[in-house]
């Protein structure tokens, strides 16, 4: 019965092929991605055949965040190899953008900016699903080749680092988005049917930003990846919130005189009610 149940989700996917991305190894990082020629790339032996429940968000005034169901299955021309069971990571990333990290110190009985590091580019949101615990299915050279883990997402440190060591700033960073809900590591999360079929569910959280977001899928046997799909989801502000939000960047003058006037209008508002309830 599993077998048909895999069969039948290889055929729905296999009719939504044109989202697959195969990635040659060591480019996943690239969208889109054209297929190499034939001779000069060979298809694996077990290939990733996914779709997503929605490849679009829109951020309206109401938006208190989003699910996402990423599922797919397991394309293979010959049985399951032996040896270590298949695993399967699941990232969903966010454009990135420059950041600085301050380290405050108290000096004179208060807390000032001292030391800082300039990262170069950060993902305002990262999620990282796995079918296990991600250090016990992934080497080391693997990550460092696909950045997956949180803070190899980080991909550098823009000007010079004047501190000793960048560590503790990098870990600072990842700490307050993941209090944010912004970084989110998910170990476990990922359920594997017979080798063949997987899913995903990732939350996305209220404080989103626009932009186009990629999702990765990465196969590994033995901790190394044997395997990448990509396929991008489009994050936006719709309706009112994107009017007021292109206003802003677009025409800063006019929304700063708007934004006055409403200031104005509410205080002059408030000044009246109080007026009119303390009157006998």
């Amino acid at each position: 019965m599993r077998k048909l149940a895999a069969a039948l989700m290889l055929l729905a996917l296999s009719c939504t092929a044109s989202a697959q991305s195969t990635v040659p190894p060591g480019n996943a990082d690239a969208l889109p991605i054209e297929a190499a020629p034939p001779d000069e790339f060979q298809p694996p032996a077990e290939s990733v055949v996914a779709g997503l429940s929605s490849d679009s968000v829109a951020i309206t005034a109401s938006f208190d965040g989003s699910d996402i169901l990423i599922y797919g299955a397991i394309k293979r021309e010959s049985p399951i190899p032996e040896g270590p069971p298949l695993q399967v990571i699941v990232t969903v990333e966010a454009p990135s953008s420059g950041v600085t990290v301050w380290r405050k110190e108290r000096k004179a009985g208060i807390w000032v900016n001292a030391q800082s590091v300039r990262i170069g580019a950060a993902p305002g949101f990262y999620a990282v699903a796995t079918t296990a615990d991600l250090d016990d299915i992934l080497l080391p050279e693997w990550d460092n080749r696909y950045r997956i883990s949180l803070p190899l997402a980080m991909r550098a440190f823009a000007g010079q680092v004047a501190v000793e060591s960048a560590v503790p700033f990098t870990e600072a960073l990842i700490r307050i988005r993941e209090d944010e809900g912004l970084y989110r590591l998910d170990e476990g999360s990922v359920s594997l049917i017979d080798q063949t079929l997987f899913r995903a569910d990732v939350s996305l959280p209220a404080n989103l930003v626009e932009g186009a977001y990629k999702t990765r899928i990465f196969l590994l046997r033995d901790g190394q990846v044997i395997d990448v799909f990509v396929a991008p989801i489009n994050v936006r502000k719709v309706g009112l919130e994107r009017w007021l939000y292109r206003l802003a960047f677009d025409q800063p003058f006019l929304y700063g005189l708007m934004s006055l006037l409403v200031a104005v209008a509410a205080g002059w508002g408030a000044s009246a009610a109080f007026q009119k309830l303390r009157r006998p």
